[in-house]
């Protein structure tokens, strides 16, 4: 293969990875707007009434919190240097998540789109508000599960597939010995 050969060949691996980019960006984004919508509509809802308590149904509530901590509102914390080194650790998180997106396919790498777009929204919210507000109150005969946010969802779906796949992983490799 010639020279021109080799450069026709990186220039079409080239524009394929830069669909992959653009793809993959492209449904982190609706992730992260779809959260932000449904944050901002709550918080307009908020503004309004002064406060959010909204009955959906027998299982589901909307009412507003503010989560300074992480996931369910884990490791709340009320000083500063603590929040924000909780904040980079997330942030780099997310970069790590980058690479992983970039090495991986198939169902991994979709699960780890769907982390990815969750926990920027929610660091978006750790750096505008200083706190992520979380609103989805799911209960069931009076056990109230921890209020959650869209993001959450994205990020537990995305975490429930890495699961899945690892299973699934697993057992094909197992097979193959």
């Amino acid at each position: 293969m010639g020279v021109k050969g080799i450069q026709f060949k990186s220039a079409q691996m080239f524009k394929m990875n830069l669909k992959k980019i653009a793809s993959n960006t492209f449904i982190i984004l609706i992730i992260f707007l779809m959260d932000r919508f449904f944050k901002i509509y709550i918080l307009k809802i908020a503004e309004l009434e002064s406060n959010v308590d909204i009955y959906i149904n027998s299982y589901l509530n909307f009412y507003l919190i503010w989560n300074k901590g992480i996931a369910f509102g884990l490791f709340s914390f009320e000083e500063t240097l603590i929040y924000q080194l909780i904040s980079l650790v997330i942030f780099a998180i997310c970069i790590v998540l980058t690479f992983m997106i970039i090495k991986s396919d198939g169902l991994k790498k979709y699960a780890l789109i769907s982390i990815l777009g969750g926990a920027t929204g929610n660091l978006f919210d750790r750096i505008y508000y200083s706190a992520v507000p979380d609103f989805i109150d799911f209960h069931i005969n009076g056990f109230h599960w921890f209020i959650f946010n869209l993001a959450d969802i994205f990020i537990t779906i995305g975490i429930m597939c890495l699961i899945l796949d690892e299973i699934i992983f697993y057992k094909k490799n197992n097979e193959i010995k």
